[in-house]
């Protein structure tokens, strides 16, 4: 066997949704630090690549400040000399990422911003100016160590659009539509991973040639034996095996890649290691140690307060899979999640409070910069008059190191209050006004804070601008058909009188 070392050491972190507005406040801070974390762990763990599995932004139009962080970032990460992969997810703008693509290959980044579909039966794959090899280049492509060799080959796949991989046909059922857009998605894994196994092959084979000075008799056996360079895959969706509750966060947006709820584990291909996006709690799936989501490096709902965030320390020796290891991401913002009800309301805040007083003294200990004031939601299991009770909370915390950003019920409380209003109007559609349904329909959300309830005034406001707009439309195009039937009826009335008249002189003729 050949002797040079072959070791390859990377991140795997997604779902950063840079410029994110949490009930109004501004996430900046707590990015901004994490990103300032990140890049120092890339210099004590001797990091050589950073896979960002999609959610750069937490928006299509991010914020100017977020732009910059990002870009920032990037400039910064590549004075270490590590590579850099950002992948497209649901919530990014393929445009605004795509912008600057080709400025950012020059600062060791690869961005992939959408699917390219590409067939291996394409005869000109080859050729490496064919438009089928450009499209695989962009997609499968090494990932190079900091002496600029290749040490993995990573199949790069963003968020997956339906348009990207299937034709929509007419008269298809919902379960022949999931049905082939699984298989398209399945096809364009293989497609990918049958290009990267031979580039794996070449490359390794290159390189065992130049630095281990082997006989080409022995490194061709290697190559038989399975000696390759690894290979990584990516993607940005829900996986079948994923925690249903992971699945459903308030922070979680669905994806539904058209009528695809799940992907299936087995629907990947054998890559070494299949680094995810989307579900914001880090877990295997499907019990696989191989296919991972490293999770969001911070919380972004209530309900991710309890998780330990991290990143994914992903190691490969000789070609295969070594280790993943967890490196925690510190808290710098404690949000809490206050379950109570109202008799125990004040009891729970101090409790609370305790375990803030104790998370700021292990943070001072790391010299983490945290913030001074802990974010809340208080919810209450028997909260009828909640504005009654957000001027009580205000009273109760105003000496405390909080600030309260949501006083609402609890989760089975709304839903029992939404199943209440459904029960009571039993009208059906045909029975209803426009503006009927519309009213009905905002009385099943759950409007409590006053930021929601300006919301919903706001809502009505435009729905009502939006109908005496259409009205008038509409009104305008019934008076223009009718003016239109009436010109076509004189027409027609002209042109009678006219066969008519042709029809009188020929009888006099006649006659």
């Amino acid at each position: 066997m050949h002797s040079f070392s072959r070791f390859m050491r990377i991140i795997h972190t997604s779902d950063w949704h840079l410029g994110q507005y949490f009930y109004g406040k501004s996430r900046a801070n707590e990015h901004q630090q994490f990103l300032s974390w990140l890049i120092a762990q890339v210099s004590k763990h001797n990091i050589e690549a950073i896979i960002v599995a999609g959610d750069i932004f937490d928006t299509s139009t991010p914020p100017s400040y977020a732009r910059e962080m990002y870009y920032d970032f990037i400039a910064k990460l590549h004075l270490t000399a590590c590579q850099l992969v950002i992948l497209a997810g649901n919530h990014d703008s393929v445009a605004m990422l795509s912008e600057s693509q080709a400025v950012l290959a020059s600062l060791s980044t690869r961005v992939i911003t959408q699917v390219i579909p590409v067939s291996l039966a394409e005869d000109d794959l080859s050729n490496e100016t064919s438009a089928a090899a450009k499209a695989l280049a962009q997609q499968v492509f090494p990932l190079m160590n900091a002496k600029g060799q290749a040490s993995a080959i990573i199949c790069a796949i963003p968020f997956v659009r339906p348009r990207d991989v299937i034709k929509s046909r007419a008269g298809q059922s919902a379960s022949d539509k999931q049905q082939n857009l699984q298989q398209a998605i399945s096809a364009h894994y293989q497609h990918l991973y049958q290009h990267a196994v031979v580039l794996a092959k070449k490359l390794f084979k290159e390189q065992a040639k130049t630095q281990a000075k082997a006989p080409s008799k022995e490194i061709s056996k290697d190559v038989e034996q399975g000696e390759q360079l690894p290979i990584i895959a990516t993607g940005h969706l829900t996986a079948l095996g994923v925690s249903i509750n992971d699945s459903k966060s308030d922070s979680v947006r669905d994806i539904y890649i058209g009528s695809l709820e799940a992907f299936p584990a087995s629907a990947f291909p054998p890559a070494d290691y299949i680094a995810l996006g989307h579900i914001h709690r880090a877990q295997h799936v499907a019990k696989s140690e191989h296919i991972r989501y490293c999770g969001s490096p911070i919380a972004l709902s209530f309900d991710e307060a309890k998780q330990e965030k991290r990143v994914l320390m992903v190691e490969f020796i000789s070609g295969k899979l070594a280790q993943v290891n967890d490196i925690m991401v510190p808290c710098f913002q404690a949000l809490y999640m206050v379950k109570t009800s109202v008799d125990e309301l004040e009891c729970n805040l101090k409790k609370t409070l305790v375990e803030f007083e104790l998370f700021k003294e292990q943070s001072a200990q790391t010299e983490l910069a945290i913030e001074s004031k802990a974010w809340l939601d208080i919810e209450i299991d028997n909260g009828d008059h909640l504005r009654d009770l957000s001027q009580r909370v205000s009273e109760l915390v105003v000496d405390m190191p909080f600030e309260v950003l949501l006083v609402r019920r609890c989760k089975k409380a709304r839903q029992r209050l939404q199943a209440q209003l459904s029960q009571q109007d039993n009208s059906t559609l045909s029975e209803l006004s426009l503006a009927e349904v519309f009213d009905s329909r905002l009385s099943q959300l759950d409007w409590q804070t006053e930021e929601e309830l300006a919301r919903k005034v706001r809502l009505k406001l435009l729905f009502t601008e939006l109908s005496v707009e259409l009205s008038a439309k509409r009104s305008a195009e019934v008076k223009q058909g009718e003016a239109e039937k009436q010109g076509q009826s004189e027409a027609c009335d002209s042109d009678a009188g006219k066969e008519n008249g042709k029809v009188e002189e020929v009888e006099q003729d006649n006659l």
